[in-house]
């Protein structure tokens, strides 16, 4: 549950303008420095920074929040070319402090106290990254690394016709199908969204980049599905109103590989859906996925209902989400989180028997 809003938007947004009308009070020459649509982004960035604290209050989770100012701080870098890093390391902390300010004044002192925690160790890290070297463009690294590099080349040229032949060659060739779902195309596609972060690509690329990879995944589907059953079955799914269901259509499927029958519910599932299909196909697992840490609390809130009413299915999470948190997963009643759909398969086939 929110520990700062509890069904009080209207008090988020009246924090939001205190802060924000407060920063330009307090540093004028930003009516010079920022245009209009810069304003409105910087405003915009208040309401998120809120909800990034409120999560991370919500979980109790100190990396949380540090993680986000970071990826804003690197954002930021990336987006305003022409101002500098420090400049940019000084309005984020100037930020951070009227924030500070604004919830002492607001909040009970006890969530005041665990608000300033979360704000501080955020302007450290801040400052951390102001005084490393120049941050660099993060490329492409590893195994195969000719294919991705072949394969988002194509992807950024929208040539969809030899960015799947890419794929089908690298078949062709006796690579591991779990080596070309997680080695190759997963990590072309953390590639694609922090361009898209960066703002080198736009958002209809990035969405053109994620229906090429559904094509290439599909084109394994025959190989997929003809495996032998082993009469055990998952059910997946993103949570609540994510929308990112890369990763778990990719859990799907090595499941299905390794002779599961997966019930693949895709993106944007609320619970009760959720809940419903459990108690009708009495899968031996779930699988949580969750992409943006906002919506771990929501996962929370769907780990205890299945707990509470299944008390002998498996529940799995995983996600880029968790990789923001201290370990948040170890927290919560569930039986695995693992980094990749292999590692999961690994763990159920140990685990888990008919």
């Amino acid at each position: 549950m929110s520990l700062l809003f509890q069904n009080a938007n209207a008090k988020m947004i009246n924090i939001a303008k205190e802060v924000f009308t407060r920063h330009l009070d307090l540093d004028p020459k930003l009516n010079d420095l920022y245009d209009e649509r810069r304003k409105m982004l910087m405003y915009e960035d208040i309401l998120y920074n809120l909800g990034y604290l409120d999560t991370a209050m919500s979980l109790s989770d100190d990396h949380i929040f540090p993680e986000y100012a970071r990826w804003i701080y690197r954002l930021l870098y990336y987006l305003m070319k022409d101002i500098n890093k420090e400049t940019i390391r000084d309005q984020m902390i100037l930020h951070f402090d009227i924030l500070n300010d604004v919830l002492v004044e607001k909040l009970p002192e006890n969530q005041a106290i665990a608000a300033s925690m979360h704000i501080q160790n955020a302007i450290t890290v801040i400052k951390k990254e102001s005084n490393s070297a120049d941050l660099p463009e993060r490329i492409l690294t590893g195994n195969y690394l000719d294919i991705k590099e072949n394969y988002i080349r194509h992807l950024m040229d929208g040539n969809t016709r030899d960015a799947i032949r890419i794929i089908t060659e690298a078949a062709k060739t006796g690579i591991r199908l779990e080596d070309i779902y997680i080695e190759i195309l997963q990590k072309v596609m953390y590639e694609v969204g922090d361009l898209w972060h960066k703002q080198i690509i736009t958002i209809d690329k990035e969405h053109y980049c994620t229906s090429t990879t559904q094509m290439a995944l599909a084109q394994f589907y025959s190989t997929i599905f003809s495996k032998p059953r082993k009469g055990l079955k998952i059910i997946t799914c993103s949570v609540g109103s994510e929308l990112h269901e890369m990763g778990i259509r990719m859990v799907s499927d090595l499941f299905e590989y390794n002779g599961w029958d997966s019930i693949y519910l895709g993106a944007g599932v609320p619970k009760e859906a959720l809940l419903h299909a459990i108690k009708e196909h009495r899968p031996n697992m779930v699988g949580l996925s969750v992409t943006m840490p906002q919506h771990l609390p929501l996962c929370l809130e769907y780990v205890t209902s299945i707990r509470a009413i299944f008390k002998d299915v498996k529940i799995a999470v995983g996600g880029r989400a968790f990789e923001t948190t201290d370990r948040l997963w170890e927290k919560w009643d569930i039986d695995v989180y693992k980094e990749n759909a292999e590692l999961l398969v690994d763990w159920a086939t140990k685990n888990i028997s008919t």
